[in-house]
């Protein structure tokens, strides 16, 4: 689990899957809403209180943003005005969203380990995707895979590289982008 503070109200989390695994949780107990997720949920806000020196009560709005198998991110937004009485009885109301993502988003360290990616998806037949440079690391983004390539995509990347805790918005905004589209496919012909 890592945690961010985005501004005075706002903290993000995120969770891997194997996160969830230790602590006994799938994915569907969360959109469920299950009592072992409201357990889990309250362990992280007392960890952000202790971490980030705020006191979490009252209502709280949840923003969970599900990425293929990759984890899950929060973005945790506590209210500016408390009730009197939820304060009195240390009380957490939460307003939860959740929402799907497709896109599949992992950071390599080594040009090399990019190359020999695109090699092994090639062999697969998986040609699509972009490729980015942000903080001296290099991203690769792929969406709208189909399910059974899905779990191969990600096998093969995770051989290579490792899921990206950097969010893809940002690695479009302050990253430059080496290749557009079909990233495989030109790695390929550029490189082997």
């Amino acid at each position: 689990m890592r945690l961010e503070r985005l501004n005075y109200n706002k903290i993000k989390i995120f969770l891997t899957l194997d996160d969830l695994n230790d602590r006994g949780l799938t994915k569907e107990d969360v959109w469920k809403d299950s009592l072992k997720w409201h357990q889990l949920f309250h362990e992280m806000l007392e960890e952000a209180s202790e971490e980030f020196g705020v006191d979490i009560q009252g209502t709280v709005a949840v923003e969970i943003f599900s990425m293929q198998a990759q984890g899950m991110v929060m973005i945790v937004t506590m209210e500016d005005q408390m009730d009197e009485e939820l304060l009195e009885d240390g009380f957490i109301e939460m307003q939860v969203t959740v929402e799907g993502s497709e896109d599949i988003l992992f950071e390599f360290q080594d040009f090399e380990d990019v190359i020999q990616m695109a090699k092994e998806l090639n062999r697969v037949q998986i040609q699509e995707g972009s490729l980015y440079c942000y903080k001296e690391m290099y991203y690769y983004h792929v969406t709208d895979l189909a399910g059974d390539d899905i779990h191969r995509v990600i096998a093969i990347l995770a051989e290579y590289g490792d899921s990206a805790f950097t969010s893809i918005h940002v690695i479009q905004e302050y990253g430059k982008v080496l290749i557009e589209s079909n990233a495989v496919k030109k790695l390929v012909e550029y490189f082997l």
